[in-house]
């Protein structure tokens, strides 16, 4: 059998990075697709290797990917080229840095002692009457410094990216009044200037009911000040948000103080992306769709209703599979929204009450527990993640002009990325961000 052999013009250029030498490169999407929805989500694009052609990316001095191709190919179209750094990737894979749609990373002080209650018997809802869960962390924040929350910050985000995370969103919410809300979006401000990670930034005022308020006073207090003044400081460019959450949950806050809180978060110009149907059924799904939201996440209790809903109004459903293994909860519905034609993303909901950094892991889960295949956890870990957070025209996929945010696995099948159970060390051989490698095995 004869191989076609294109001819490519030469191109000189001065390149941060070229990676050659890989079995395959997964780029999920190769014609622009912003989001893989329902039955999209199982053809993810891959260029295979061809009997001794080897396959390669090639980066610009602007960390974006200037090619993707067979090495022989971009031997030949590179031949007057100069890169940083060349690696060999001896037969591994290469896929998209992982998009981590759902974190709460900024606190400190731990609650291991409530995993033990958990494991006792505990509910989740028992140990936030009793003044622990969200309301521990609340006044472990409200005591910490911001520099003691920074360094706390970007420790997790070193740590994530080891496990291959590139892009992740951060939430706020362990503040819960002005001064501490401002605190904690100063410092993940600080984070994204300073630490190669990129983060989606969530306002989360609404994540519980303060001690000595009622939760109409504490919706009352976010929309009239709340939100106008941590506004007035992102148009003063002091602060960043790009979305607003709320905990829509009995107990907390419900249907219509949601509404209010996320609708005033919209007129702001932030995207809408809550919290919805964890513990129990509160027609979430349907606000979703009545508020055109960008994203729901959790989803354990959602309606068929609230499924159609959804999936008309484009939004995406981000599952937490270790949020419900963790806390022993039902999982979310994943097939039956992946076969009404819903895009699903994943999310570690790294958090004191559930303690992961890792979206392998979460893969993992998502395929065992939640009946996923390995392809639709891998496009909601990428592309589908990034569309959740409104970052798909810039990373999620490998594709020529896209940020060159990648992992390169020693594995010639990414699947041994979700097949390795804890095996990270293993399995990924370099991280890289922007076109820089950020971790590395070797």
């Amino acid at each position: 059998m004869r191989i076609r052999r294109v001819w490519l013009p030469c191109v000189e250029m001065e390149g941060l990075l070229r990676i050659k030498g890989a079995s395959q490169i997964v780029q999920v999407c190769k014609e622009g697709e912003k989001v893989l929805r329902g039955a999209a989500m199982k053809s993810i694009a891959i260029l295979q290797e061809e009997g001794d052609r080897k396959v390669g990316v090639v980066v610009d001095k602007k960390g974006r990917i200037a090619s993707i191709g067979y090495d022989d190919e971009l031997d030949t179209k590179y031949s007057g080229s100069s890169f940083d750094r060349i690696i060999n990737a001896k037969g591994g894979s290469v896929i998209p840095g992982l998009v981590d749609a759902h974190t709460h990373p900024v606190w400190v002080g731990d609650r291991v002692n409530e995993f033990v209650m958990k494991l006792a018997g505990a509910t989740y809802m028992d140990i936030h009457s009793q003044g622990g869960g969200i309301h521990y962390t609340v006044n472990c924040v409200r005591q910490a410094t911001q520099e003691e929350l920074l360094s706390s910050l970007e420790t997790r985000l070193t740590a994530m990216m080891k496990y291959g995370t590139t892009t992740l969103e951060a939430k706020t919410g362990y503040g819960l009044d002005l001064h501490s809300e401002i605190k904690m979006l100063q410092a993940i401000k600080m984070a994204g200037q300073e630490h190669p990670m990129s983060l989606s930034v969530t306002y989360c005022g609404a994540h519980a009911v303060p001690k000595g308020s009622t939760a109409e006073e504490t919706t009352q207090n976010i929309v009239n000040e709340q939100i106008p003044a941590i506004s007035s400081l992102c148009e003063a460019g002091d602060l960043l948000v790009h979305n607003i959450d709320v905990f829509c949950e009995k107990g907390v806050f419900d249907t219509d103080q949601s509404r209010r809180i996320l609708m005033a978060g919209k007129k702001v110009g932030w995207r809408i992306n809550f919290h919805g149907d964890e513990l129990h059924p509160m027609n979430s799904g349907e606000l979703a769709g009545e508020l055109e939201a960008t994203a729901v996440s959790h989803l354990e209790h959602v309606s068929d209703i609230g499924i159609v809903s959804m999936v008309n109004a484009g939004t995406i459903g981000i599952l937490l599979p270790t949020t419900a293994y963790i806390l022993r909860l039902k999982y979310p519905p994943a097939r039956k929204m992946i076969d009404k034609g819903m895009a699903i993303a994943l999310g570690s909901d790294f958090n004191p009450n559930a303690y992961c950094m890792s979206m392998p892991l979460v893969m993992h889960l998502a395929c065992v527990n939640m009946h996923m295949t390995m392809e639709e956890s891998l496009a909601a870990a990428t592309i589908n993640g990034a569309a959740s957070l409104g970052v798909a025209e810039e990373c999620g996929s490998l594709e020529v002009g896209k940020k060159a945010d990648m992992i390169i696995l020693n594995s010639s099948k990414w699947e041994h990325l979700v097949y390795q159970l804890g095996c990270h060390d293993q399995c990924i051989g370099h991280v890289v961000k922007n076109g820089e490698v950020v971790y590395s095995t070797n």
